[in-house]
């Protein structure tokens, strides 16, 4: 096995664990037993429990990123409003069952009132990061005269919080996806008919 599938071991190890009993539940030698190795070999490809922490979060982030996007890489941008209902639902059912990210929010939900690198990166993705991309996108769906003229920061404020509150109502109570689904879709499809560019 090489060195890079041993770090990834290690980090999967980490997420699996970390979302199961928190951070400070998980000692480096119960990480290195799951990973299939002796405690000692973890230190050959990480300093210790947080700096596998810092490493997590950055593996995480890229993938995140590569795959719902961001500020500087929101994606394509709708040239319709029921495109930008569909594309958003691609996004929120990518972030909803996507194992990664499913256990990422468990712990970010754990640790963010005990880890301030967490707590910035919890409001981040539920709250600023999000805004910040859509704001974006509206902004140049509104110079495309697909979104009429509003405040971009606002109304992404406006389309993703919503969202966010009912993807963390899933994650709670995963029993009730359809229900949640079904109020994310009538919030998309309410948002798309009062925002849609309509010439005087």
């Amino acid at each position: 096995m090489s060195k890079t599938s041993t770090k990834e071991r290690i980090l999967e190890a980490a997420i699996d664990l970390f979302s199961q009993k928190g951070y400070d539940g998980v000692g480096v030698d119960l990480i290195a037993e799951t990973a299939g190795i002796k405690g000692p070999s973890l230190y050959r490809h990480f300093k210790g429990k947080e700096d596998i922490l810092n490493s997590m979060i950055e593996k995480v982030e890229a993938y995140y990123q590569t795959n719902f996007g961001s500020g500087s890489n929101p994606g394509k941008i709708p040239e319709s409003m029921q495109e930008l209902v569909e594309i958003s639902f691609e996004k929120i059912n990518f972030t909803m069952h996507d194992e990664i990210l499913q256990k990422t929010r468990r712990i970010l939900a754990m640790e963010q009132f005990r880890n301030p690198t967490i707590a910035q990166l919890t409001s981040w993705h539920h709250a600023d990061g999000l805004q910040n991309m859509f704001s974006r996108i509206f902004k140049k769906m509104i110079d495309n005269n697909v979104m009429k003229s509003c405040d971009p920061e606002l109304t992404a404020l406006e389309f993703t919080a919503p969202v966010s509150l009912l993807i963390h109502v899933y994650d709670r109570q995963p029993e009730r996806e359809a229900e949640v689904m079904t109020k994310i879709e009538s919030h998309l499809t309410c948002f798309a008919e009062n925002y849609a560019y309509r010439p005087e």
